[in-house]
């Protein structure tokens, strides 16, 4: 799968507002991402590397794999149009160590998708400005997790995000990009257990600016204007978790999640040549307003245990980080409702395999500005996640 993080939001994934990821192994996507406090197993490693420290003492694997199915998007206006139908498969792993030595101190490793996905239009307005946009990433995070006493534990990693990507757009003038990166970060968890019921946590996940270098096509007309070098930075923004989970006797869990996520690092979209562009400059070097916002969600999560079973459930609201001014067909987002199911069976004490399932829920949305007048409906993404745990 090609890798892009090239342009205007880089890439239109439905999964979550702005081009974000949150649903990387069987138990985030049952769960609508609303599992922080509650995290365990292999998967704590990246959604809450201080959970690592309450995990059974033994080494913890997991491997799974994520289709992810978007929907066509409609616009409504003066001529309508419809999207291209997306499909993709997204591996993920997690390890979470046992105890090294006394100190109860584990470690961890995580390589998962973050951000991404794609949108491509075939009709010729949408394709002026994006006839395909399509955004990969891959993180690995590896962790640290420490008690600090009975009750209290710390953990923090650092994110390693290797992007690459490519960009079209067709009209009188046109491009035809492609760049990579490796960009660093880091993140950091707090987790505390006043009770063996409650289970509170703060997470936080550092920006990265995915700086993205590689070549630029140019046309005007079916005149090679310009091939060379390009560079942009397009950011993976920052986001604080905090959530409580309460354990009712030994079965069943409830989750709450608030997430921040710091989409105003998004200001604007500056490609850079080492030369000048000549009269393609306003196309493509002038920087492009985004003025993106900071955004809030809010996720419910229900995790019921019988004794090789668990079953889970998942709902969540996701605002959309894209003002209507500066919205465009690379990324027609809006706010979005989250519903998901999950389950898990432990064959023995070493193996456990699991399903889930997620669909997120676009709002239908009226656009009017400068370039957009009309209004974009019935996106969708659906997502089925499967793998498999081993405890040894």
């Amino acid at each position: 799968m090609r890798y892009v993080v090239l342009l205007s939001a880089a890439a239109a994934a439905a999964i979550a507002g702005g081009y974000k990821i949150p649903e990387n192994s069987i138990n985030a996507t049952a769960l609508s991402a609303a599992y922080v406090a509650n995290a365990h197993g292999a998967d704590a490693a990246y959604y809450n590397p201080a959970a690592m420290v309450y995990n059974e003492d033994a080494n913890l694997l997991e491997v799974d794999a994520t289709y992810i199915a978007l929907s066509s998007i409609d616009f409504d206006g003066a001529s309508d149009y419809s999207s291209k139908e997306e499909n993709f498969l997204v591996p993920t792993l997690h390890f979470s160590s046992k105890k090294l030595g006394d100190s109860g101190t584990r470690v961890g490793l995580s390589v998962v998708v973050p951000a991404g996905l794609s949108k491509r239009w075939d009709n010729s307005t949408p394709k002026a400005t994006a006839e395909e946009f399509t955004l990969e990433t891959v993180e690995f995070n590896p962790s640290l997790a420490i008690p600090l006493s009975d009750t209290v534990s710390f953990g923090a990693g650092v994110r390693i995000i290797s992007s690459s990507g490519i960009v079209k757009s067709s009209a009188a003038v046109s491009r035809d990009m492609e760049g990579s990166g490796i960009d660093y970060g880091y993140n950091f968890a707090l987790m505390v257990k006043p009770t063996p019921a409650w289970a509170l946590a703060a997470t936080y996940r550092s920006k990265i600016d995915l700086s993205v270098e590689g070549n630029a096509k140019l046309y005007s007309g079916a005149t090679l204007a310009y091939n060379g070098d390009v560079s942009v930075s397009v950011p993976v923004p920052a986001a604080l978790n905090l959530a409580a989970a309460y354990s009712f006797g030994e079965g069943t869990t409830v989750e709450a999640v608030y997430e921040r996520t710091f989409w105003s690092a998004y200001k604007t979209l500056d490609f850079n040549y080492p030369v000048s562009i000549g009269g393609l400059s306003s196309f493509f070097d002038d920087p492009k307003a985004k003025n993106w916002k900071n955004t809030d969600s809010y996720r419910l999560g229900l995790t019921q245990k019988y004794e090789k079973w668990t079953a889970m459930a998942g709902v969540a609201y996701d605002e959309t980080p894209v003002p209507e001014s500066t919205l465009g067909y690379e990324l027609p987002d809006s706010d979005a409702w989250i519903v998901s199911l999950g389950g898990r069976y432990q064959f023995d004490e070493h193996w456990n395999v699991g399903l889930a399932a997620l669909v997120d829920l676009k709002e239908s949305r009226e656009v009017h500005n400068s370039s957009i007048n009309g209004e974009f409906s019935n996106a969708r993404a659906y997502l089925v996640t499967v793998g498999i745990e081993y405890r040894f």
